[in-house]
Order: structure tokens, then C-alpha cells, then sequence
């Protein structure tokens, strides 16, 4: 019989045996990969991070089922976030923390020393703006990898020619909306900028499609059938999930019985609904067979519209404190990934690039350099953050320049000890002035190799289109068009002078302190 040191000794071993044997080379494994985010969810709001566990219980198995991630970051709004993800660059690096209808205001058209464009007719209009299609996206390196992608959900990153949709971007399928926040029932955006009335924009490869329903449902059900689908297909297959959940216009979902007049109520039923629609993907990977050779990953683009959804963290969306860029994220792959841990260390939205790559067994080569790192080792065989750096924005930015560096963080002149202090209570810039000086060295130096942004001659055209996408004007339904003339009819037909549907550009590291339900405000 063994004695007590040997019994555990034998199993140190076996435990050891285990981790390497799970913790094996991922590299050109191929496994299927479904990357589901949430927009404008606060770091808060899910049980496993202080929120209600009523209202999140997907999110809380799915967090008990994998990995999470303790300093997982991202940029601050919508568009940046994507395109970084999308290119494994950082946004400044694509223009993309310039959103593609920033170009229809001018007050942030001021701020590049651009006016108000207007097209031959003498109609206000938008600059075209969109994610180069130079640029090489995670899509189209795992498609010529071999993998069946899709998109499902909100693009965000071009909405009228059609190389710049998600199509032209590398992805083979296509369903949802590509601007920045759709009516959840209508599918209308609000407001093309310059122009102050509503637009159609629900489509289905790149074609407009009429459905009733509530949009957090009705991406669930078509990730449902992708994944169904997949079943009769050999290929391992790459679904980027979208959510424009729990993103403004504060749209209760069917069923809500809460009173009309409480925004909170009507966040929490969104969120619920949202949680409702991550459990639907997650059984369908499990009913299909895909559980065990699926990296199942849940995350979220940016910090919330209200500070007190961002708690213990300062900051909301469009500020770079640890509220606006610090993100819940899951990693669940069986095998690879223990159930119910956490993992900490430095991850940032563009290190997701290489790492798919990678565990596609794809190309690195590119013509453009990524900011992205390699994160396998870290993810899956048990290794350390090889990241000790993150640029959110530089000079030129619509935000303020803010640079994250081991356990320091500069916004602007202030630096915050994120270690010591994560909810940025101490501004400790004048106890550091060489690191603030180093830091603000490295911020100048990165933002010179921003591109030039180039004149910007491409105008939409009509300025206010029935639906987005060049190509879907060519037949616009008739019932389309019934139906954005029905949300118009609704919608202000004057503004007092100096207003408009739209936030005005941000200013200052608090420029996003949430009132109402607008998405960003200047203080």
C-alpha cells in the first residue's frame, strides 16, 4: 500500500499528465470558432461580476463552464473596437476611431478642420467613410484558412459601398444592420447624418429583407440556423455574433411588463433578453455536436451609457477609464480552458487576430503590421500575458490620448496606478513626472504613424437613402419604403437652431457623464 507521500506524489503527477495533455500545441487545430459580444454592456451588469443573477443566468454558466478574463480590454466606442478586432490594428491605425457618421456632423468634422460636404445639388451630405478594404480582416484570413464565416448582428464599420459591408470584408454570410443602433421592433436607424430622419437597415446578404420581430430574437434564431447548417458542411466554421443589445434606443422586448417611464427597468429587460440569446447560441453549439472542438467566447465592445452600470470601475463609453475600455470576457473550449477559473493578465480586442490565425493553422503574412499578440499560450497552456503595453487613442482622436503601460495608465495629463488603484480615485502624474514624460513620448511617437486621412470625395448619394447600401438602391421595395415613411412621419420635422438628433463631438476625459438616452454628451 502506498504511504500518504507517494499517494500525492502519483497525483501531482496525474495532474501534471492532465494540464499537458490539455494544454497541448493549439496551433492549426482548427477548432470552430463563435465570438459572441454585447454592446454597450457595463462591467456590472452580468451576476458573475455583481449584477443581478436573475437576469444574466447564461452569461453565469457560461462563465462557470469557462475561463474569464480579469483585464481584458477594448477601445471605448463601437467602431474602434470592431475595426480592431476585425484587423488586429489598432483603431487610429485605420481611422476608425473616426465612425463612419461622424462625417455627417460637423462638429466633428470641425475637429479635423473639414466643413459640411454637400453634393452637386447643393444638398448637405456624408463624407463616405468606412474600414479600407486594404486592410486584411480576421474574416478574410480565416476564410482563405478554410473556414465558413459569418456575421450576424451589427457591422459598423461602412454602410454604402458595397466593398466596404461586411461581404466585401471577408465574410461569406451576412445578417443584420450595418450602421450604429437600429429601433429594435422598426429596424430603422434614427437619423442619417447631416440628414435628421430615419433609415431602413435590416439585411440578409447584403440584400434588404422585411421581418417583424425583436432584434436580440431574431439574431439568436438566424445564429441558431447558421450553426444547424454547419452540421452538412465539412468546413470548421468562424461566426462573429454582433449583438446591438443593450445599445440605445431603450426598446423593452416583447412581454415586458415593467412601467414604460423607467429606463433602468427597461435596461434590465433588454440585458435579460440579451442573456436569453447567448443560452440559445450556446445550446445550439451543444445540440449540434460542436461543444468540444468550439472556442465559445463572450465579450463586450465598450463601457455603458451610465457610470453606475460600470461599478466598482469609473468611466462609461467614450472615456478611457477602466469603466469605458475594461470588459467582461469568457473563454470557454473544452479541454483547453477550466471550468470556472479566471485568468489574469493584460489582453487587448486586436490580440484575438493572431490568435484565431494561429489556431486556424492560417497565414501571418500581411501586408500591413498588426498590434495584435499572439495569446494562445496564454488562453490555453496555462503561459503568462505577453502584453505589457495598450495605445486606446493618440493625438488626432476623437477621445482623449490615453496609454496603458504595466500598472500605469496616462489619460491625457493624468496617471493612475490601475494596479493599486482600478477605480482611478488618485491622479499621481506629479509623483511620476518621468514616467508621465516617457509615456507621453511613446503616445507622440505612435499617433505620427497614423495615415493620412486624404480628402474624403466620396459623398453619399441620395443623402438620405430609403436603406443603406449603394447597390439596394437600385429596387426599393414598396413595402420598405411604406415603412421608413411611417417612422419619418413620427419624427421632429424642426429643431431650434444649434440642435440637432445627434450628440455633438466629446471633449474632456468625463466628455461621456450619460443623461437621458442620448449616447454621448459634452460636458
Amino acid at each position: 500500500m502506498m504511504n500518504r507521500s507517494a499517494c500525492i506524489t502519483l497525483f501531482l503527477a496525474v495532474v501534471a499528465w492532465y494540464c499537458e495533455s490539455a494544454s497541448a500545441d493549439v496551433a492549426g487545430s482548427r477548432p470552430n470558432i463563435v465570438f459572441v459580444m454585447a454592446d454597450d454592456m457595463g462591467w456590472g451588469q452580468p451576476g458573475f461580476n455583481g449584477g443581478n443573477p436573475k437576469l444574466t443566468p447564461n452569461m453565469d454558466r457560461l462563465a462557470s463552464e469557462g475561463m474569464r478574463l480579469n483585464e481584458f480590454y477594448t477601445h471605448s466606442v463601437c467602431a474602434p473596437t470592431r475595426s480592431a478586432f476585425l484587423t488586429g490594428r489598432y483603431a487610429f491605425r485605420t481611422w476608425s476611431d473616426w465612425r463612419s457618421e461622424d462625417f455627417g456632423k460637423p462638429s466633428y468634422l470641425a475637429k479635423l478642420g473639414l466643413e459640411l460636404a454637400h453634393n452637386e445639388r447643393g444638398e448637405p451630405t456624408r463624407r463616405i467613410h468606412a474600414l479600407d478594404t486594404d486592410e486584411r480582416t480576421i474574416a478574410e484570413a480565416l476564410r482563405d484558412a478554410g473556414y465558413f464565416t459569418s456575421l450576424i448582428g451589427k457591422w459598423h464599420l461602412g454602410e454604402w459601398l458595397p466593398e466596404h459591408l461586411p461581404m466585401g470584408q471577408g465574410f461569406q454570410h451576412q445578417y443584420g444592420h450595418y450602421a450604429w443602433g437600429i429601433d429594435y421592433f422598426t429596424k430603422t436607424i434614427v437619423h442619417n447624418a447631416p440628414a435628421r430622419f430615419a433609415v431602413y437597415d435590416w439585411h440578409r446578404n447584403q440584400r434588404p429583407v422585411q421581418e417583424d420581430g425583436y432584434a436580440t430574437d431574431l439574431f439568436a434564431a438566424e445564429a441558431e440556423r447558421v450553426i444547424a447548417e454547419r452540421k452538412n458542411d465539412d468546413r470548421p466554421f468562424f461566426m462573429y455574433v454582433a449583438f446591438n443589445a443593450v445599445h440605445g434606443p431603450l426598446n423593452p422586448p416583447p412581454g415586458f411588463q415593467g412601467a414604460a417611464d423607467d429606463p433602468m427597468a427597461i435596461r434590465e429587460a433588454m440585458l435579460k433578453r440579451l442573456d436569453t440569446a447567448l443560452g440559445r447560441i450556446s445550446d445550439a453549439i451543444d445540440q449540434h455536436g460542436f461543444r468540444d472542438n468550439t472556442v465559445f467566447i463572450f465579450t463586450n465592445d465598450n463601457g455603458p451609457v451610465l457610470e453606475e452600470l460600470s461599478q466598482p470601475f469609473r468611466g462609461t463609453k467614450n472615456t478611457t477609464f477602466e469603466g469605458g475600455v475594461r470588459q467582461p470576457a469568457i473563454i470557454r473550449w473544452p479541454g483547453h480552458t477550466e471550468p470556472g477559473t479566471s485568468k489574469d493578465g493584460l489582453m487587448f480586442i486586436a490580440d484575438f487576430f493572431p490568435t484565431f490565425v494561429t489556431l486556424a493553422g492560417g497565414s501571418h503574412t500581411q501586408p500591413r503590421p498588426i498590434d495584435g499578440i499572439d495569446m494562445n499560450s496564454m488562453l490555453f497552456e496555462g503561459g503568462q500575458s505577453k502584453r505589457d503595453e495598450i495605445v486606446f487613442d493618440v493625438s488626432g482622436s476623437v477621445r482623449m490620448p490615453t496609454i496603458r503601460r504595466g500598472d500605469f495608465k496616462l489619460m491625457g495629463d493624468a496617471l493612475y496606478n490601475i494596479a493599486n488603484d482600478p477605480f482611478e480615485r488618485s491622479d499621481v502624474a506629479s509623483e511620476h513626472p518621468l514616467l508621465v514624460a516617457e509615456l507621453k513620448t511613446r503616445l507622440s511617437e505612435i499617433g505620427e504613424e497614423r495615415p493620412p486621412l486624404g480628402d474624403k470625395p466620396l459623398l453619399m448619394d441620395p443623402p438620405l437613402p430609403y436603406v443603406y447600401g449603394l447597390e439596394e438602391q437600385e429596387d426599393v421595395p414598396a413595402w420598405l419604403i411604406q415603412a421608413v415613411e411611417k417612422v419619418r412621419a413620427t419624427q421632429p420635422k424642426e429643431w431650434v437652431e444649434g440642435e440637432t438628433p445627434w450628440p455633438k463631438a466629446p471633449i474632456g476625459p468625463d466628455a461621456s457623464k450619460m443623461t437621458g438616452l442620448k449616447d454621448e454628451v459634452v460636458k
